[in-house]
């Protein structure tokens, strides 16, 4: 690929998981798209995928007719049994430029597996030393395994970059910098809507529950706010201290299963941190809708954001009372849209970064680091919510 005179790399990519959020949330109308790692790396000119894998032949063979061109295998071992046939290491150890690097095992892999199988694809993968993987949320399914794979990750020197995906979009990155705008802050709160059990400790082998599924989410974009918040505090946004800020929350608001006494339904975590007073992550599994916002209000405006919408208020004179101010709509922010929806990029900038990072131009804006934060967050919320039940 030449842009003017320079000639840019091209990288190969692997999609290990060919189901939903891997290959078939490409298909969905109804959301911003590209919506699946298969369709935003396609959609990416530096990127070409070379390879899926999936044990579930009916998955991988829909995926196979989108991607002719691409190998297909039923496992990590066999696709990497395969691109050591290659035998040409001079040329895959090169700058990989034209067609024959898709001989070569790919630089990206991306594992968009299930949670509970986060861990072993992960390793496997890591230790054929891609130049990157693509890991999707969460990180794993508990801390024990977080820590498994940040030590392979530093033994195999593999950087990961981790899909929480609003760290990518436009909308929530402008929040990010109002938030620098709007005085100081005076509180936070993040809620999450949805109609599955917000936690069942007998699901914590398949992660099948909110607080990690979607929590996870909730979290991340949290700490992503806070980290710009104490910039104007001189604090450093690199993700690697930023999981101290939320720590020893008080639980209120907790709901229980009428059935299962076991199975949370609601809480709220209350949060007093240096940067704001009062931070609240408000999680419901009782809901019959999807709802994901937060809202933050500072000294001189606020901040309203979430699945959709976002809307920027600063400090005017009030056009209500003689003498006030109020919050009125700050007309300066202005978001792309396309058929009256805001789009925010937030696939497509993902493998824009994976590429930006690669080419030596970018850091990563998702870390294992960042990833791990979050789930320090929810580790410690079930560890209380575990004690809860048990009074």
């Amino acid at each position: 690929m030449r842009e003017g005179n320079v000639t840019k790399k091209i990288y190969t990519a692997a999609v290990v998981g060919t189901g939903r959020i891997g290959f078939t949330l490409g298909f969905d109308k109804k959301r911003e798209q590209p919506a699946s790692h298969t369709m935003a790396l396609n959609a990416n000119p530096q990127v070409k995928i070379i390879a899926g894998v999936d044990k579930n032949l009916e998955s991988l063979s829909k995926w196979k007719e989108y991607n002719p061109s691409a190998s297909t295998f039923e496992s990590v071992e066999k696709m990497y049994e395969a691109f050591a046939e290659c035998g040409d290491k001079d040329h895959c150890d090169g700058k990989r430029i034209g067609k024959n690097a898709q001989n070569c095992a790919p630089d990206i892999v991306v594992v968009a597996v299930n949670e509970n199988a986060h861990l072993s694809v992960a390793l496997e993968v890591i230790s054929h030393r891609p130049r990157l993987l693509i890991l999707e949320k969460p990180v794993a399914l508990n801390l024990h395994e977080a820590e498994k794979i940040r030590r392979a990750s530093k033994k195999f020197s593999v950087p990961i970059l981790v899909n929480h995906e609003r760290r990518f979009a436009l909308d929530w990155n402008a929040a990010a910098e109002y938030a620098k705008k709007i005085g100081d802050i005076q509180c936070m709160s993040a809620r999450l809507f949805s109609g599955m059990r917000l936690y069942d400790p007998d699901a914590e082998s398949t992660g099948g529950y909110s607080l990690i599924h979607d929590g996870t989410h909730l979290a991340d974009i949290v700490l992503f706010l806070l980290e710009a918040i104490q910039e104007n505090f001189g604090g450093k946004s690199d993700g690697k201290n930023v999981g101290v800020i939320l720590k020893k929350p008080s639980l209120s608001g907790i709901v229980f299963d009428k059935e299962n006494k076991k199975i949370v339904r609601n809480l709220c975590a209350h949060y007093a941190t240096k940067f704001c007073p009062s931070v609240n992550l408000e999680m419901s599994g009782r809901s019959r809708f999807f709802g994901f916002e937060v809202d933050i209000i500072g000294t001189e405006g606020r901040i309203f954001i979430g699945n959709g919408f976002a809307k920027f208020f600063r400090r005017a004179e009030s056009k209500l009372y003689s003498g006030f101010f109020s919050l009125e709509g700050d007309s300066q922010i202005v978001l792309p849209k396309k058929g009256g929806r805001i789009q925010t990029g937030y696939f497509a900038n993902m493998v824009q970064n994976a590429v930006d990072f690669l080419d030596g131009r970018a850091p990563l804006k998702s870390t294992l680091q960042t990833g791990t934060n979050a789930l320090k967050v929810l580790d410690e919320i079930k560890t209380l919510l575990t004690r809860e039940a048990s009074v």
